[in-house]
């Protein structure tokens, strides 16, 4: 609702003819003076106005970001995969290039995907290119817009989550939670890594980080060597369930790894 005194003041402007002012950056521009009270106010140069909105939000966005690096503790990209991108990633073969394009294709499409809070599961053999591709996609999604997204293993998570059972930590679990349910777009890696069957404090954890996204229809990016049939059982058939809605889509990598091709 107005308030009463916005509504005064605006009844006692007194609007005066438009003229022509000079800015010194983007010269000429239109300017309408309006009196209130006796005193006079001047519409600011429109380039000079928008820069600044844009200096705001730009300095607004990169706050939103540090203050979501520190609930998480870290960066939210480790420096080790700070250079990984779409035009780092080598796709050689039809299926790497089919798979490039389609994660290329989610962040061309990322406003529809976060408003459908669609997900993604990248699947299969170890050392093709699963981490690169997710963090790509992440980095891609920051770049080119005002959204945040983070990278973390879960084994990550986990191990910080123990470590607020004995007060130490400086954290609860509650905000570590927080923090990964907040970014518009959280890449978690390493799901189903142990080859034993997932416990109950893995899975119900799991299933709070998801599901607490599911909720706020954020996207996540799950990555998993394992094959897209045996992921559900790794992860619990909730929180495979919450991902499949908004129609997932599954990227399965089937070539041999990558790493070791120097010969080391």
């Amino acid at each position: 609702m107005v308030s009463e005194n916005v509504v005064r003041l605006a009844n006692m402007a007194t609007p005066q003819a438009t003229s022509v002012a000079v800015c010194e950056d983007h010269g000429e521009y239109q300017v309408t003076e309006t009196q209130i009270m006796g005193h006079t106010f001047r519409t600011p140069c429109p380039e000079c106005k928008r820069l600044r909105a844009e200096a705001d939000r730009v300095q607004e966005v990169e706050r939103q970001r540090h203050e979501l690096a520190w609930k998480l503790g870290d960066a939210l990209i480790p420096k080790r995969f700070k250079d990984r991108n779409f035009d780092s990633y080598t796709a050689s073969t039809g299926a790497q290039k089919k798979v490039l394009a389609k994660c290329r294709q989610y962040v061309e499409e990322f406003e529809p995907n976060l408003e459908a809070g669609r997900c993604v599961i990248l699947v299969g053999n170890p050392g093709a290119g699963k981490t690169h591709l997710g963090i790509a996609i992440a980095q891609a999604v920051m770049a080119t817009s005002t959204h945040t997204a983070a990278y973390r293993t879960l084994g990550a998570i986990l191990h910080a989550i123990r470590a607020t059972f004995d007060g130490s930590s400086g954290q609860t679990e509650g905000s570590i939670l927080d923090a990964l349910i907040k970014p518009t777009l959280l890449v978690l890696d390493e799901v189903g890594a142990s080859k034993e069957t997932p416990s109950e404090f893995e899975l119900s954890r799991l299933f709070a980080i998801i599901n607490g996204r599911y909720e706020k229809m954020l996207p996540t990016i799950v990555i998993s060597n394992l094959g897209v049939k045996e992921l559900p059982a790794a992860m619990g058939e909730r929180s495979a369930d919450r991902l499949r809605e908004g129609g997932v889509i599954v990227l399965p990598f089937t070539w041999e790894s990558q790493r070791g091709k120097e010969g080391f």
